[in-house]
């Protein structure tokens, strides 16, 4: 996502609710909205922590992101 409103900033988000849709929310028949939450939490949870992304060359986004934390960081420290 660049941050310019263009039509590719909604895609993500888009199959990011389309994963959550079929991959959870679909799938079960929540009797509380604290069973709901509590579900989709742990679905969210496992998105970002432990499946992998293609398009992230196989590592969940919270690795993705924390590796460029640190490379972030070390440039600082460099300068």
């Amino acid at each position: 996502m660049d941050g310019k409103a263009r039509y590719l900033d909604n895609i993500f988000i888009e199959r990011l609710w389309r994963s959550l849709k079929y991959e959870c929310i679909y799938l079960h028949a929540w009797e509380t909205g604290s069973q709901a939450k509590a579900d989709v939490g742990r679905w969210i949870t496992h998105y970002n922590h432990l499946r992998p992304h293609a398009a992230q060359g196989g590592q969940p986004p919270v690795v993705v992101h924390f590796n460029s934390i640190e490379t972030d960081q070390q440039v600082q420290a460099v300068a």
